[in-house]
């Protein structure tokens, strides 16, 4: 398993530059006023913003400010950032900064990720499924919140990006790059064991 980590890293590492570097483009040409360049940015650093948010503690809907507020942030200064590159660092930090002046302001628990299906089409469902999907989404999120910290925080982020690029994550996380793949595979793992423990989970 070691033997692979080297090449995987490498792989890791070269798909973060190519996507760091094709950020950074996007982020010149909303400079000169590319609209589509812009919302390209929001569409695909979002999740990993909302989630820099949750794991300071915030709320659903107070991290959803915080994203915004982020996104306004980037607004005012799109002009200033000097490395055109680095905008995933830029974001994570400017939103984790935001999030703790909220923090600090007023502290609420809240299970992440509660309406994370809040956009499936409830009006093709009877009153009778809309409370199966409720019951099965809470407890998978149970379950994902009594695995260790670090998986959790891991799961959270991946839910929201159907194929995660590993280079926000890391930022997002605090982890090293060549981590990422590893760790998700335990914490996948670890998910199943106590899901099948469960009498009353089912994936359907």
């Amino acid at each position: 398993m070691t033997g692979h980590a080297p090449a995987d890293r490498a792989r890791a590492r070269a798909a973060g530059a190519e996507r760091r570097a094709r950020l950074g483009e996007l982020l010149v040409a909303a400079r000169q006023g590319d609209s589509a360049a812009l919302d390209a940015i929001v569409a695909e650093l979002t999740p990993v913003l909302w989630h820099t948010a949750r794991n300071q503690g915030l709320s659903s809907q107070a991290a959803e400010d915080v994203v915004q507020t982020t996104w306004l942030t980037l607004l005012r200064r799109l002009d200033t950032i000097a490395a055109p590159g680095a905008l995933i660092e830029w974001l994570v930090t400017t939103a984790r900064r935001e999030a703790w002046r909220v923090s600090a302001a007023s502290r609420k628990d809240d299970l992440p990720g509660d309406d994370v299906f809040d956009d499936l089409p409830d009006g093709v469902l009877t009153p009778d499924e809309l409370l199966v999907n409720d019951e099965r989404r809470r407890a998978l999120w149970q379950a994902v919140e009594s695995l260790p910290k670090r998986c959790a925080e891991l799961l959270r982020i991946i839910a929201f990006v159907p194929r995660p690029h590993y280079d926000a994550v890391a930022a997002a996380l605090d982890m090293p790059l060549g981590s990422i793949g590893p760790t998700r595979g335990r914490c996948f793992a670890k998910l199943r064991l106590v899901l099948a423990k469960d009498p009353d989970w089912s994936p359907r």
